[in-house]
């Protein structure tokens, strides 16, 4: 507890500990480099910014640490880098460790009301060491949290967010859109019917004119996600289809055999090809990945397996897609009949959102057999993607404005 006195205002502020939020799931743990502009010496320090928020009468039983506590853990799972800490290697360059070890985050609450601190807020503000408390050990460049967020309740029912940042790790700009992604993290689904992938169909080259509705679908979606993700153009991309190995292959599998019998080849790309280059040089990308798997193919994933000792996925530009649409599920039937709905609880699966999805069987209100694909990204990126989709799918306006007949903002 500490008491804070300034020429016009006195009040308590009452911290809890300070508390680590890690990413809400594990991510990936490598290295990475900052830029020639990130880690010059001017920008080796630490960076504050407050923000007041007034009471809101739609939120007012709503706790806005628990919120942004949430929220922030999310966050970091796209934004992992932040969770992770600087260390300097030779020639003095800066490089991050992504440990997913967290942000530091102080829950507080302060006995005094929004207008109390009066009508016209601009800095400097006198109390800002009280709303931004500077944990003792925590303001290192090297090997310290790299972010330092304090929410404080006021009186009044508004909260002051308070927020810490090393400077060498981003920009005005790119805080702004990180805060934006704690706002939000936008989950959707996506239907695709016949009228959706004709309009994808048109877009086929001709020599790619015998690809499967899976190819399509997932060229486009590959093409679109990346693009929306805005990530560096030399970056390396991944996509990774899921191939049955049963019946097609000579695996001598014994009949009746349920264990795991699949393998997924990889597509690889960089950013910049990738969204420039139209649908066709993604479908045939994902065409060449599928072809692959031979027999041979799969067992030398399994040997893979055993002498690299059985390495993870890499996540990291990865993408990772399931076709469920004929597995069958919705056809067990305890002797009520088919299932209304058959597959997956959820629409992604694993430890990082987004890495995993699945092709989703469904049947419409017209009675067409439809593919649904949930879809998780931060919030700007999805708003991107709508757009890039909608553009492939010129004259298909129900997409492009998000209607429910083609969005389904849905339980999967």
């Amino acid at each position: 507890m500490a008491q804070k006195v300034t020429p016009n205002l006195v009040f308590t502020v009452r911290r809890h500990e300070p508390e680590l939020i890690a990413p809400s799931k594990p991510t990936p743990h490598e290295f990475k480099l900052l830029s020639d502009i990130d880690d010059q010496h001017s920008l080796r320090l630490h960076f504050p910014v407050v923000q007041f928020y007034p009471s809101n009468k739609e939120n007012v039983h709503s706790d806005p640490v628990k919120v942004i506590r949430d929220a922030l853990a999310e966050a970091l799972v796209f934004y992992y880098p932040f969770a992770g800490r600087l260390r300097e290697v030779s020639g003095g360059k800066l490089v991050v460790d992504c440990t997913g070890e967290g942000a530091l985050f102080i829950e507080a609450d302060a006995d005094v009301r929004m207008e109390q601190f009066g009508e016209a807020l601009h800095p400097p503000f006198p109390c800002v060491e009280e709303l931004l408390y500077n944990v003792p050990g925590s303001d290192g460049i090297l090997n310290s949290p790299l972010l330092l967020i304090q929410v404080t309740r006021l009186l009044c029912g508004g909260f002051i967010f308070a927020l810490r940042l090393n400077h060498t790790m981003s920009d005005g700009l790119g805080l702004v859109q990180f805060m934006m992604a704690i706002v939000d993290v936008d989950h959707r689904s996506f239907t695709f019917g016949p009228t959706e992938l004709l309009a994808l169909r048109k877009l086929v080259p001709k020599h790619l004119s015998k690809c499967s509705t899976f190819d399509v679908l997932t060229a486009c979606l590959w093409r679109c996600r990346t693009i929306a993700l805005q990530l560096d153009p030399d970056e390396e991309v991944r996509f990774l289809g899921i191939v049955n190995a049963r019946g097609r292959l000579d695996m001598s599998l014994p009949a009746g055999y349920y264990g795991n019998a699949f393998v997924f080849p990889a597509a690889v790309s960089t950013v910049k090809k990738l969204s420039q280059n139209s649908l066709g040089y993604a479908l045939e990308l994902v065409m060449t990945a599928k072809s692959s798997v031979t027999t041979e193919y799969v067992r030398s994933v399994a040997d893979l397996m055993v002498t690299r000792g059985r390495p993870p996925l890499q996540a990291a530009g990865s993408w990772l897609v399931s076709d469920l649409t004929r597995v069958g599920s919705r056809d067990v039937d305890f002797g009520w009949g088919k299932a209304v709905y058959g597959g997956v609880a959820t629409g992604w699966v694993g430890d990082i959102p987004g890495l995993i999805n699945f092709f989703v069987p469904f049947r419409n209100n017209k009675g067409e057999n439809v593919v649904v694909v949930p879809l998780c990204l931060p919030a700007a990126a999805m708003e991107r993607f709508v757009k890039v989709l909608g553009s492939m799918l010129v004259g298909n306006h129900q997409l492009v404005n998000g209607t429910a007949s083609c969005q389904i903002k849905s339980a999967l």
